[in-house]
């Protein structure tokens, strides 16, 4: 039978309790932590997104050539390092072939965590979130350990447990080149007595053949993620045709349910918009999904109006916001069990603003 999970997990679990406690709320989970607002995948944006009230924090997990695991979007970092311009390291740039993909730049994988300890983040989407670029080479390129090091901090000055919703980037590359991700995750996690079923920790993947392995080593929860288009990697290598849409069916839902506790799809799956970018009629995934036992956690939730429907934008400036609020509440209002947000603080608002939601908060001796 598939696990289920309660779908708030941001207090500590009460002894012996089988899961977290109940509660019906969806979480709010920081997407490479506030990235609307700092750049990705920095301590900053991590930090910033928990002051916004976000139940959980998203690393994107790489390894470095000495099997560190940072937090990255991808491992080909010229997009958001100074990489580029550091003359030192001009002979690392490199071509490869990530997921069938060509790609060139520098790579993680090509550095060691102390050199990697010398670059500077920079904002990836700087033509969109131009106040981003103020913060261009204030920081550093975070680990695993100074991200839940990071959650711990903050979750103890604010009387909250702050989780951590990894995702395990490129896992079948990063096994092909001998630096396998799931290993040293987990020997992280154990390292911080997080590995266990009511740790406050979601894995994900877009592979799902990691994920199966992950399921017979651990028991966090695990998530698996679904494009609206292609399929995992992991099926291509394995000539396995079927696609994130075939994934997104009941029967996949229910083949999902036998390794994982939920999945991520795209937001496209759950409400599909037509060519000009318009809302079309909601699908049934959400329904599906919970019939099979899985929570869904959709993303990405972003305030800009070129990534919003046609519906929801104000004005003609792509870089605008948006009605975001009214985004939330069309998906808040079909059961999400979570969003992933780069405006974390958004999300938390059009929570609150939930009907019942004042019966939804957290206890005053926790919050």
């Amino acid at each position: 039978m598939p696990r289920t999970l309660s779908t708030l997990a941001v207090a500590e679990p009460a002894a012996g309790t089988d899961r977290f406690p109940a509660n019906d709320r969806p979480i709010v989970i920081g997407h490479r932590g506030a990235s609307g607002y700092r750049p990705e995948h920095t301590l900053e944006a991590y930090r910033l997104a928990i002051r916004m009230g976000a139940d959980y924090i998203e690393p994107d997990l790489v390894s470095t050539s000495d099997g560190v695991l940072v937090a990255r979007h991808e491992n080909e970092i010229s997009g958001t390092t100074d990489v580029a311009a550091r003359p030192e390291f001009a002979d690392r740039r490199a071509t490869k072939t990530i997921d069938g993909v060509a790609a060139t730049g520098w790579f993680t994988e090509d550095f060691t965590l102390a050199e990697l300890k010398t670059l500077r983040a920079q904002e990836r989407l700087s033509q969109v979130r131009v106040a981003n670029t103020v913060y261009d080479g204030r920081f550093e390129v975070p680990t695993l350990q100074e991200i839940i090091d990071l959650a711990r901090t903050e979750g103890r000055a604010r009387g909250r447990t702050i989780g951590i919703y990894p995702e395990t980037k490129h896992p079948s590359y990063f096994t092909s080149i001998g630096l396998p991700l799931e290993e040293p995750l987990l020997q992280v996690l154990r390292q911080n007595e997080l590995d266990h079923r009511n740790a406050p920790v979601f894995i994900q993947s877009f592979e799902t053949a990691n994920l199966r392995r992950l399921r017979q080593l651990t028991d966090v929860n695990l998530i698996q993620l679904l494009d609206s288009t292609g399929r995992p990697y992991d099926f291509t290598v394995a000539g396995d045709t079927r696609g994130h849409q075939d994934l997104a069916t009941p029967a996949g839902l229910k083949w999902i349910a036998e390794y994982a506790d939920g999945i991520g799809p795209n937001k496209n799956l759950i409400v599909p918009r037509d060519p000009a970018g318009a809302l079309l009629a909601p699908t049934s995934l959400v329904r599906d999904a919970h019939h099979a036992g899985l929570l869904v956690h959709a993303w990405t939730f972003r305030a800009e109006n070129q990534f919003l429907p046609v519906d929801f934008r104000v004005g003609a400036d792509p870089s605008a916001r948006g009605d975001i609020t009214a985004e939330y509440e069309l998906f808040l209002g079909l059961g999400l069990d979570g969003v992933f947000t780069d405006q974390p603080d958004t999300a938390v608002a059009a929570r609150a603003g939930l009907p019942g939601a004042d019966l939804l908060q957290r206890d005053p001796a926790r919050s």
